[in-house]
């Protein structure tokens, strides 16, 4: 197995609001190995994100906040890093895609400004060094025209290009880490295609490895070697892709997949998991995925399942394996 790249451990973060408190990450634990692809699915509002912006420090304070946990990164404790060590790191070795690549963007600075940032804030480069280096990536992430596009301004680029400019962005500096949030969101088919490739691609080429959350399985079948399943911000099943879409355990990673649409099976009717997200403010002791579940029993009303190994490098958080130790398409089926 290759060497870690980051780890978090049982790391929680919270935000605290007039209502209470909205535990969006609650003990959520996982790995990233070098020039490795892990996904991070789940439907909105489970804690994918605030995942990511933990990592990168950008948590909202004093309302948002690490209540514990640990974000090891290169043999340091992100969670107990200064500001300005988070500074140096941010943007050098870890690196962030944002979902909106015209939100993410300055409106007011042009694309050569923007690109050669980083370049100059981490790696010293002079201006002109800088934006010699910002027209390579322009061209590298496949846009002509590098030096005319250098000039111009966000409002005047398409969102596939956009999205292109970002991911320059993130590469500039050869991060060891990059986290895409959403990387294909309110693209075509066509231009998700191309920028998929293009970050696997640049992975191949810079030697990274990649946390990528969406919540489009198709995206993770294509693209990733290790997939974690979020809901109401706990990790309830991991595995390798294919350990995952072939022998899928928790009740939600099930229904996930069979919501999936097929197109083979046009005219079938496409599958909802009932029911909806519970309010992250009112979880409860029990499992959350329960009132949502089609094999719920009473011992769910008793609290939180934990991680167990269910095969190899194959993790499911689910009552069904404590009280029976089977498979839950067994139990299913049964």
């Amino acid at each position: 197995m290759a060497n870690v790249v980051a780890e978090l451990k049982d790391l929680h973060t919270y935000f605290h609001t007039e209502e209470g408190v909205v535990k969006s990450v609650n003990g959520v634990s996982l790995l990233i190995h070098e020039g490795q692809t892990v996904a991070i699915v789940g439907e909105s509002g489970c804690g994918k994100s605030v995942t990511a912006l933990s990592i990168m420090g950008l948590i909202d304070e004093p309302a948002g906040q690490i209540v514990s946990g640990e974000i090891l990164f290169g043999g340091r404790n992100l969670v107990k890093a200064g500001r300005k060590e988070l500074e140096r790191i941010r943007g050098k070795e870890i690196a962030m895609i944002f979902q909106e690549p015209m939100s993410a963007l300055n409106p007011v600075l042009s694309i050569g400004d923007q690109v050669s940032e980083a370049l100059i804030e981490h790696l010293h480069l002079s201006k002109k060094a800088a934006w010699q280096k910002a027209e390579e990536l322009i061209a590298l992430v496949g846009i002509p025209r590098a030096k005319e596009i250098l000039k111009a301004y966000p409002h005047e680029l398409s969102g596939g290009m956009l999205q292109r400019v970002v991911i320059a962005i993130a590469v500039s500096c050869n991060p060891r880490l990059l986290i895409a949030d959403e990387p294909t969101t309110a693209l075509d088919v066509t231009i998700q295609a191309q920028i998929l490739d293009l970050l696997m691609e640049m992975k191949r080429q810079l030697d990274m490895s990649i946390l990528l959350i969406t919540h489009d399985l198709g995206v993770v079948a294509e693209v990733a070697d290790y997939v974690v399943v979020m809901y109401g911000g706990k990790v309830i099943e991991q595995a390798s892709v294919l350990s995952l879409f072939a022998n899928p355990q928790h009740p939600y990673t099930i229904s996930l997949l069979k919501a999936k649409p097929d197109l083979g099976q046009r005219k079938k009717r496409l599958y909802a998991i009932p029911g909806q997200v519970p309010n992250p403010l009112h979880l409860g002791k029990a499992c959350h995925f329960m009132d949502r579940c089609a094999y719920r029993k009473d011992i769910c009303r008793e609290g939180q399942p934990e991680l167990q190994e269910i095969g190899p490098d194959h993790l499911a958080a689910c009552w069904l394996y404590e009280e029976e130790k089977t498979d839950v398409r067994t139990a299913r089926s049964g």
